[in-house]
């Protein structure tokens, strides 16, 4: 098959699948959640420390990273699982297509990390429309970066989230949506937890050079620390921060880092499940 040919049937399938999410009402409601927590985010920035109004783009930027940390992720898993493993009769009469399986994986991903997008799009942009206008733009960069890192980590949980539902596809959809929990609660929370306490058991050179790797391996982490590095800079996390420039190399090597295991963990999961699919009796 031409790559022009395999171009236009992932288009296909990428334009069937983003109007399916779009009516989802999973995806609307992720929309106008997350566009409620941006924007209260916000605009209560200044609570704590006894003022008011609304926080400029940086201070929204750091104070929104861990609400993307916790709900991107399990979002796109979850609505991904969804949709790739669907009901039997549907799944059946999809893959009876003569459509390659790889090229139809292919599409519904576009189609799902389109839906996504658009979805962000919306609580990013309804919150940097209020903050444009009352705190000016300044920052405006770090919380495009912040956008940048949630895109990123919606395209790695699809990728899991179609690793995961490969072998399940017509089937055992609950089997997949538990085992997308297991993956999401491993990748955000106890992935740190075990890390953290088996450092404390090593000598510090030991413990530091294990949490620098581990930031490298866990995607989660990578996008967190590639976002806090920006936006904040050298003192997002303290002395730690300085620990890892050195093994890192600077922030050029950081970032190069940090930018290669992201991009692994969206281009390898999608490989892996297309192989898994082409192998599931459906």
């Amino acid at each position: 098959m031409s790559p022009r040919r395999t171009a236009s049937l992932v288009g296909l399938c990428a334009r069937q699948e983003l109007l399916l999410a779009v009516r989802s009402r999973w995806t609307q409601i992720f929309a106008v959640v997350f566009a409620a927590l941006t924007l209260a985010v916000a605009a209560s920035g200044y609570v704590l420390s006894g003022g008011r109004g609304v926080q400029d783009f940086a201070r929204t930027a750091a104070a929104l990273v861990q609400v993307v940390l916790l709900l991107v992720p399990l979002t796109a898993l979850l609505i991904g699982v969804q949709a790739f493993a669907a009901d039997r009769g549907a799944v059946e009469l999809l893959f009876s297509q003569p459509v390659p399986r790889g090229t139809i994986l292919a599409g519904k991903l576009v189609g799902l990390f389109e839906a996504l997008a658009g979805a962000q799009a919306i609580g990013f942009g309804v919150a940097g429309v209020v903050i444009f206008t009352r705190a000016g733009e300044l920052g405006l960069g770090r919380y495009a970066l912040l956008v940048v890192g949630s895109l990123a980590l919606t395209a790695i949980f699809l990728g899991l989230a179609a690793l995961v539902s490969a072998g399940s596809v017509g089937r055992r959809r609950t089997r997949a949506l538990a085992i997308g929990l297991v993956v999401w609660f491993v990748a955000v929370v106890l992935f740190d937890v075990a890390a953290l306490g088996l450092a404390s058991l090593l000598r510090s050179g030991t413990a530091s050079r294990l949490l620098t790797t581990a930031v490298l391996v866990n995607p989660v982490d990578a996008v967190r620390t590639g976002v806090l590095l920006g936006v904040e800079g050298t003192a997002a996390f303290g002395a730690a921060s300085l620990a890892f420039l050195r093994f890192t190399g600077g922030p050029v090597g950081a970032a190069l880092l940090l930018s290669l295991s992201t991009i692994l963990w969206i281009v390898l999961p999608p490989i892996v499940a297309a192989r898994r699919l082409a192998r599931t009796d459906i």
